[in-house]
């Protein structure tokens, strides 16, 4: 089975979820014997070893960059900022000026890695692909499979979805022959909000590789003493909620002091929080460490008491299920697709920022509780694996391959 994939993160350059995610598919249908040609933007700055390191961990995957400034969860101001950031104006004239634009500039030029790639199935990641995954559809007949790992209305956290993405996501999602969607909570948005059979689309949950949160050796209390330790860890910006963490944090510091705060990650919302925080009269008991990846991201999971996951809208999660195999309890908003299929864990409506800050105080004040959580989240985390993810997907891909063999016959 040979694939033509197109995604716009990976690790080690993503900055969230999706990144992730794609590595995780990836790399375990290339242990099945699945080639892939997987294409992304180039990402500005990256270094020229990128390739050559994905190469040496993924032999069955082909890396392709498309010249292109397209950057994973941008949104039209973020690319248009970096349009005009380009020290030499030169380096422009092969980029558009607009997000919306570069996006079909991408799409043409897929189109062209279309005719020369021999592949059996078009494999697209969210709307910044899919007018990719249309054209090389229409260039080579293939079976297309459109994977959601976010919609529109999530990424707006329902506050007004931009109009043009939406008609773009609407399109790869129609255009395609088979829909992934990372969770029945997106299923149900696909449904609703794009008028789609419910039929063409099927549900394959996202992973985790629990061992590579088993080999990091670290003392939970480092300096912090007898304070516990509470972590938000994602994307500052509406739909994970971060406002609402920091609205349950002030609740549960008036009971109990004895509570560190961590926010890691960035995003649009990074000034807004940080003056939230002072705000509230609790900027003493909350640390920021910006966006964190790597050795450092494995630590700060494995430091915290508690990891709070308040999503307004949250597609999946993953999150979640690296912090439960870091051993740590987590608490999650019920507005997210893991909730679906987690056992071991605290859920709350992300608005009920009551509920969570009492939530939040269960857990730090009884060690029976937070005990209880950690050991039957990390035997729980077992069932959840790439390896059975890939399986689905694969079965997908056999069945798209076989029907369009026999409409050709």
């Amino acid at each position: 089975m040979k694939v033509l994939m197109f995604g716009w993160e990976f690790p080690p350059h993503n900055s969230g979820g999706l990144g992730t995610a794609c590595y995780g598919i990836t790399k375990a249908l290339s242990e099945k014997g699945v080639e892939i040609n997987f294409v992304l933007p180039r990402n500005y700055g990256i270094e020229e070893n990128f390739l050559n390191v994905i190469h040496t961990k993924l032999p069955k995957i082909k890396m392709r960059e498309i010249d292109s400034l397209l950057v994973a969860y941008m949104n039209s101001m973020s690319y248009k900022k970096m349009f005009l950031s380009l020290e030499d104006k030169k380096n422009t004239e092969n980029y558009c000026g607009d997000l919306l634009q570069e996006v079909h500039r991408y799409a043409q030029v897929a189109k062209e890695i279309a005719q020369d790639v021999e592949h059996d199935i078009i494999h697209s990641h969210d709307w910044m692909t899919f007018p990719s995954g249309i054209e090389a559809k229409n260039q080579s007949r293939k079976p297309l499979v459109s994977h959601v790992h976010s919609t529109e209305d999530d990424r707006s956290g329902g506050q007004g979805a931009n109009p043009h993405v939406f008609e773009i996501e609407k399109s790869g999602i129609k255009e395609a022959d088979k829909v992934l969607a990372v969770s029945n909570f997106t299923r149900n948005k696909i449904i609703d909000n794009y008028d789609i059979e419910n039929g063409k689309i099927d549900v394959i949950y996202n992973a985790v590789n629990k061992v590579d949160f088993d080999d990091v050796c670290l003392s939970r209390r480092l300096n912090f003493g007898k304070n516990k330790i509470v972590l938000f860890l994602g994307r500052l910006t509406l739909h994970k909620g971060p406002d609402y963490f920091l609205k349950a944090a002030k609740k549960a510091l008036d009971k109990n002091r004895n509570i560190i705060f961590i926010i890691s990650g960035s995003g649009d919302m990074d000034s807004q929080i940080i003056e939230q925080a002072a705000d509230l009269g609790i900027a003493d008991k909350v640390l920021f460490t910006g966006f964190l990846r790597g050795e450092d991201l494995k630590k700060i999971y494995k430091m915290a008491d508690l990891y709070v996951m308040p999503s307004i809208s949250e597609p999946f999660g993953i999150t979640s299920l690296e912090a439960m195999a870091s051993g740590t309890p987590v608490l999650i908003s019920k507005q997210s697709g893991v909730s679906e299929i987690l056992n071991h864990c605290l859920r709350v409506d992300f608005w009920d920022i009551d509920e969570m800050a009492n939530k939040i105080l269960s857990v730090v004040d009884y060690n029976e509780l937070r005990t209880c959580l950690a050991d039957n989240g990390l035997s729980e985390i077992d069932k959840f694996t790439w390896n059975k993810a890939a399986d689905e997907i694969i079965k997908v891909y056999n069945t798209l391959v076989i029907s369009k063999k026999r409409i050709n016959i």
